[in-house]
């Protein structure tokens, strides 16, 4: 009972925030499952009181430890991108010029800047909804969303 009243509260959240640290490639909902299961195979060695700390630990490790994987499998492999499209060249170009202006300005943010942004403005959340997930303030996570907001205005700005 207790196990999967944790599943329902945090399993969502953390799948969201893992999504936006490490992109959807790494598959984070995944990630967030074999921690719920990790759990459940060392629930007698958790504190009620440690399960959301546990969870999320766990989760993000594997994450890294992911990335790493995915590092050594990049240098011996050779992505080919598709070539063929429906849009023009020029499009191409500008959507193309105009995301690695944005993953740039993206990329320098702080990451506790960045996953608040993007819980904010692509997944919707509040600022409320955003200081529980990450176990914030309020007021530190509306901060934290109008930092990143005129960081990227700042350098997308300069950009044109």
């Amino acid at each position: 009972m207790r196990f999967s009243k944790l599943y329902e509260k945090y399993a969502q959240s953390m799948s969201t925030i893992l999504y936006y640290k490490y992109g959807d490639l790494l598959n984070p909902s995944d990630k967030v499952q074999d921690a719920f299961i990790k759990l459940w195979e060392n629930c007698a060695k958790v504190a009620p009181e440690a399960a959301k700390s546990y969870l999320y630990t766990v989760a993000n490790n594997m994450m890294l430890n992911e990335v790493k994987h995915q590092k050594i499998v990049f240098k011996h492999q050779e992505v080919k991108p598709k070539d063929y499209t429906n849009e023009t060249p020029e499009f191409m170009l500008r959507k193309k010029e105009f995301l690695k202006r944005y993953e740039s300005a993206l990329s320098t943010l702080k990451e506790e800047e960045r996953v608040a942004f993007l819980l904010s403005k692509v997944d919707g959340k509040t600022h409320k909804e955003i200081a529980e997930l990450l176990n914030i303030t309020k007021k530190v996570a509306e901060h934290r969303i109008y930092a990143a907001l005129n960081k990227l205005k700042d350098q997308l700005e300069e950009l044109n």
